[in-house]
């Protein structure tokens, strides 16, 4: 979640947060640098890595559990570092023509996102594979990539006038297919874990919808709400994919359930409520199609309350200490962590707030605690090696220069890349070893990118 925008707004000093791919991890860009935070407690927010040497972090992405780091900084938001934080080194840096919006990241690509084009950089050897250029106008970088290795798919509005979103396969480089998803322009989108489903959200903020892929077919629309002039912030599956949260400005988060409606029990279809739902099924051929749609609309399996409203927020939905958890981490510098009941639902239960950042003092984290009493509801190093090992062909569409830089002590490395320890990560053919610390050696490259 860029907040860039709204640096003179709520947090000043916040300027981005992000969740990584399996939300084990919590990325903060602020002012003076970017902090990283282990998820795996509810009481405690404990510190990965912490950078502040006065670099305003506007955009901060990690890879897994990895040490593997995107950043693009305010005063060059035109540049990309890859970062490798546990060693203090850059892997390398690319400038764009124009500003980033955002970077997305798994296990084999690394996606940029400027506001009228899409870079496709292979995360082995950072090289650009495919642009996706002439896009239509997308001044939130609004996209989506899932981390799947077999589904390995991109999205991204294909207008920006109604809700249609473009699906490209970024292992073969070729477009999938285009989901007419709603009337009005995309504000939120979001793959589960194995790219079979993508859920989307409009500017209108009423109706999310959830998709099958690759066919596209809608496979389930549940309804927010109707009240108007309502942003989507983030969309979120489980790891499982029985449940879908949306969050927005206002206090109100959602938690749907993704399931078939059942048939009512036999014994009530002679009761008061079966002949209404009778009723209504039968009527349902005479009435418009918008209102029958709205019958058909599911409505939130939970609901959370949070303490503000007006702020931009990112939600997630992760199993922390064995328990479903509720993560929301907001434009106020704080995250949220709430309970989440799998088989009731209803209110979710506000277990712990954490601070993000200093405050206005200068005091760190560590000194504050970084918690609050619950409120109720309402530059790195670079340094060179050599790139001996023949790269990859470049694909016609191709428009880049890069330069590799020879080391004096290593002549004889594969081309460079550095992931840190991530060793509950299996090890896949032909992608990263990502338990393997040490699989490449460091490398710098710079590129202009036209």
């Amino acid at each position: 979640m860029n907040l860039a925008s709204h640096a003179g707004e709520a947090n000043a000093n916040l300027l981005f947060v992000n969740f990584n791919q399996d939300c084990t991890s919590l990325a903060v860009g602020t002012k003076t640098g970017c902090r990283l935070f282990s998820l795996s407690s509810v009481d405690k927010l404990e510190p990965i890595y912490e950078h502040n040497e006065t670099e305003d972090i506007c955009i901060v992405e990690r890879l897994f559990s990895s040490s593997l780091v995107a950043m693009v900084s305010l005063s060059s938001p035109r540049k990309l570092k890859v970062c490798h934080f546990k060693k203090g080194t850059e892997i390398c840096n690319y400038s764009y023509p124009n500003t980033i919006l955002a970077v997305r990241l798994n296990r084999l690509r690394l996606i940029v996102a400027l506001e009228e084009s899409l870079y496709i950089h292979n995360i082995r050897d950072m090289k650009v594979l495919h642009t996706i250029r002439d896009t239509p106008p997308n001044p939130t970088g609004l996209c989506a990539l899932s981390v799947h290795n077999d589904n390995c798919y991109l999205a991204y509005p294909g207008s920006n006038q109604i809700g249609e979103v473009q699906i490209f396969d970024t292992v073969n480089l070729r477009a999938v297919t285009m989901i007419p998803a709603h009337d009005s322009p995309l504000a939120a989108l979001a793959f589960n874990t194995t790219a079979t489903k993508l859920a989307t959200a409009s500017e209108k903020g009423t109706v999310i919808r959830v998709f099958s892929l690759p066919d596209g077919q809608k496979l389930f629309e549940f309804r927010r709400g109707m009240k108007r002039c309502v942003s989507i912030n983030s969309l979120a599956f489980t790891t499982d994919s029985v449940f879908l949260s949306a969050s927005s400005n206002t206090e109100t988060v959602h938690i749907f359930k993704l399931e078939t409606p059942r048939e009512r029990p036999t014994e009530e279809q002679g009761s008061w409520m079966g002949y209404v739902s009778q009723a209504l099924k039968s009527s349902a051929s005479y009435l418009p199609s918008g209102v029958t749609d709205v019958f058909n609309q599911g409505r939130a399996f939970a609901n959370i309350k949070l303490p503000f409203s007006g702020l931009k927020n990112i939600c997630a939905l992760a199993m922390i200490q064995k328990l479903p958890r509720v993560l929301v981490a907001s434009q106020d510098g704080y995250l949220y962590i709430y309970n989440l009941d799998p088989a009731e639902g209803g209110d979710c239960t506000l277990l712990k707030q954490h601070r993000l950042i200093s405050d206005t003092s200068g005091e760190g984290i560590a000194e504050q605690g970084g918690d609050r009493p619950l409120t109720k509801p309402g530059g790195p190093s670079s340094f060179a090696a050599v790139a001996a090992n023949k790269l990859p062909e470049p694909i016609p569409d191709r428009n880049v220069t890069e330069d590799y830089m020879e080391s004096p002590d290593d002549g004889n490395c594969p081309t460079a890349d550095l992931l840190g320890t991530a060793a509950h990560e299996d090890t896949l053919t032909d992608e990263l070893k990502l338990d393997d610390d040490n699989e490449f050696p460091p490398m710098t490259h710079h590129t202009d990118i036209p």
